[in-house]
């Protein structure tokens, strides 16, 4: 508690900037479509540009469905992992409880297997599962892209309302500075001996 009342008021505004800076980031929103941003026929949704090392997140919502073809084969981002069953208003269009997804296994390409009908990302050819929530660094330098994960997409269809958020350069300019000025602060108000 003393430690706090000598950071003061410029010592809080510190600390304020770090914590307000670590929420900082761009966020955006792509559509990745099941057909033409399959992996196999498709083309990938160009996002963001990334540095190896940068950190990231993607996400898309659990409840918004794609398919790999006629039932039962609409999934979420996450892929076809198990049985899913319509809602009655979800975009299968099936009446609630109708079998409309199942596991389909994994499809093996480009150095990664992943579940049918994931969303997968891909930096510089380095393909990498995403699903429904990612959080992690770049492997390589270049844009990241996203796919629908599948084997043939000719009768693939819907899309995924993705968000793609990278955190700004200055954020980890005012984790820097908000830190610095919590430091010399701290030092400057201790009690001389």
């Amino acid at each position: 508690m003393k430690d706090v009342k000598r950071l003061g008021l410029a010592g809080l505004v510190g600390l304020f900037a770090i914590l307000t800076s670590l929420s900082a980031s761009a966020a955006t929103s792509y559509f990745v479509d099941a057909m033409a941003n399959s992996s196999s026929g498709g083309t990938g949704v160009s996002t963001e540009f990334l540095k190896a090392g940068d950190s990231f997140q993607v996400f898309s919502s659990p409840d918004d469905l794609w398919s790999a073809g006629p039932l039962p084969r609409w999934s979420n981002g996450a892929g076809l992992i198990g049985n899913r069953f319509a809602t009655g208003n979800d975009e299968s269009g099936q009446p609630a409880g109708t079998l409309i997804g199942t596991d389909f296994g994994t499809f093996s390409s480009q150095g990664l297997t992943a579940p049918y009908g994931s969303l997968v990302g891909e930096i510089a050819g380095n393909f990498f599962l995403i699903g429904v929530e990612f959080s992690g660094i770049a492997p390589a330098t270049g844009i990241l892209n996203l796919y629908y994960w599948d084997i043939n997409n000719e009768d693939n269809s819907g899309r995924l309302f993705t968000v793609v958020s990278v955190p700004e350069p200055e954020t980890y300019a005012l984790i820097i500075g908000g830190g610095s000025l919590m430091l010399w602060i701290a030092k400057r108000r201790r009690p001389k001996k």
